[in-house]
């Protein structure tokens, strides 16, 4: 069972049912499975095999959806990349990554032109233009190089493919690389097949659902949640090549959306744009939030305004990525990342992977079919990562009397001051709560005295707070070694593409 047959089942039985909406157009079911075996097919003339490398560095499109599943109805392995990662970084994938085919925007051709040069390994760069009409002799392209559409031309609508196995690896994701180069996490056709079915059934996704993909389709949680999951149930996808609060009211006034899934960020941009219109969001009946912690505080603001529930999880590019969520037949609980989805466990253990009494705090570990097979050529961060079949997190976690998970924070990211343990997310959730705080994150920096100390960075809406006001509301909900020692105001905070807050930029800032 594979994501690729799922979607030729689905094609068979729903053949005019919309797959996606991308500006304005639509695509039926039958169409896109179409131009999958079409594209897989010309992959295929161009000499790629079973089991080769595929770098996929295209933004949220119907690129991305055929690429994908073209190359994995090849039985390819694919490589998603961030396209706004830089030239270094890109190349240490691609090099590691040992890929031989890379699909592109067009906006990166400048790029993939040197990295013929520098990249022999490669033998093809497939670049996404935004105008189909284009053809390779237009772009003067290399013998290296094609356009999407020249290699869909190529194929044939009747291509079969190679069986496939359920360990073959089908994507490599490579981690954020918050501590040294990124690593690749192998995931199997297994592991996505299972972790976007018991998704998709967990949160009840159906063919009558229109989800807003709105999350970078690189990313996991996307990957999952917001794609594969509602095309193996026959939903329908509303593409929005970049996320905006306007663009988002806008899309949900006109098609009626019923799911929306994003990160917190997303949520807060929502709920502070000044021109919403709580009725465009009436069509919601779920909204998924997961990639980091909710505040509390944003997560019950956001439901009071436009009545909708958010339901939040937990997952890691390493388990495909979901494995809690808060259940849909059961009440939901603030601040909680739910329960174990079908299939899946977790629980939480001390340093010697015990597990420890409920309410205690540990690391979270998680086992299922979903969990990865290993890192790319990383025996011993593999076996570092994977004990006994059990996938350690690094996450610390405490479980409750219900069987429901919260995060408590990165095991990186505590501060220990004076000996006494403080997580970011505490102080965060009471700093959030200040009616004129938009957001905010905490650190810990050196400290001659305590060995750390709590710094927090706040963006107001208020240009008249200040930080002695913010540190006396501190003052009466906090206990005092908890306390920020100092207060940063900015503009805004530092975030990657999908919207995390990167607390590692702002610790570069202050060290």
């Amino acid at each position: 069972m594979n994501l690729s047959w799922q979607l030729q089942k689905i094609a068979k039985e729903l053949p005019q049912k919309t797959a996606y909406i991308f500006n304005d157009s639509p695509c039926s079911y039958e169409e896109l499975d179409t131009a999958v075996s079409k594209f897989a097919a010309g992959l295929s003339e161009l000499g790629v095999k079973k089991g080769d490398h595929i770098a996929l560095i295209v933004g949220n499109s119907p690129h991305f959806i055929v690429s994908l599943y073209g190359a994995l109805r090849l039985g390819a392995t694919v490589i998603p990349i961030n396209p706004i990662y830089t030239p270094d970084e890109i190349g240490y994938i691609l090099v590691n990554g040992d890929v031989k085919v890379v699909i592109a925007l067009d906006l990166l051709l400048p790029l993939a032109e040197k990295m013929q040069m520098l990249l022999p390994n490669v033998t093809h760069f497939i670049i996404c233009s935004t105008d189909e009409s284009v053809s390779s002799e237009t772009l003067q392209l290399s013998n290296k190089m094609k356009t999407f559409s020249d290699v869909l031309a190529r194929g044939s609508d009747h291509f079969k493919g190679p069986k496939l196995q359920n360990d073959d690896t089908a994507v490599i994701l490579y981690t954020s690389g918050t501590t040294g180069k990124p690593k690749g996490a192998m995931l199997t056709h297994r592991n996505l097949y299972s972790n976007a079915k018991d998704i998709g059934n967990y949160l009840r996704i159906n063919a009558d659902d229109c989800v807003i993909t709105a999350l970078p389709m690189f990313h996991v949680f996307c990957l999952t949640v917001a794609l594969n999951a509602p095309l193996m149930k026959g939903g329908t996808l509303l593409i929005v090549p970049k996320f905006s609060p306007k663009e988002i009211f806008s899309l949900a006034k006109q098609y009626k959306p019923t799911v929306f899934a994003g990160v917190p960020t997303m949520y807060n941009f929502l709920y502070q744009y000044p021109d919403s219109d709580p009725a465009d969001l009436h069509s919601l009946r779920l909204c998924i939030s997961g990639g980091a912690s909710m505040p509390v505080a944003l997560l019950q603001n956001f439901e009071r305004k436009f009545q909708v529930r958010i339901s939040e999880g937990y997952g890691l590019s390493e388990a495909s990525p979901v494995t809690c969520f808060n259940p849909m037949d059961r009440p939901r609980k603030p601040g909680s990342i739910g329960t174990s989805i079908v299939n899946v466990e977790n629980k939480v253990v001390n340093p010697l992977g015990e597990e420890v009494p409920v309410g205690e705090v540990g690391e979270l570990i998680v086992r299922g079919p979903n969990v990865m097979k290993g890192y790319y050529k990383m025996p011993e961060e593999t076996e570092a990562a994977i004990r006994d079949g059990w996938l350690y997190t690094g996450d610390l976690a405490r479980l409750d009397e219900d069987g429901y998970f919260y995060i408590v924070d990165r095991k990186k990211d505590l501060i220990i001051v004076g000996g006494y343990n403080v997580y970011p997310r505490e102080v965060e959730e009471v700093i959030y709560n200040h009616q004129d705080v938009v957001e905010a994150t905490v650190l810990g920096v050196p400290d001659p005295h305590f060995g750390e100390a709590v710094k927090c960075f706040v963006v107001s809406k208020n240009p008249s707070l200040t930080k002695e006001e913010l540190l006396e509301y501190c003052q009466a909900h906090l206990a005092k070694y908890k306390i920020p020692r100092s207060i940063e105001f900015l503009e805004e905070l530092p975030k990657n593409t999908t919207g995390k807050i990167l607390r590692r930029a702002l610790k570069t800032k202050v060290l």
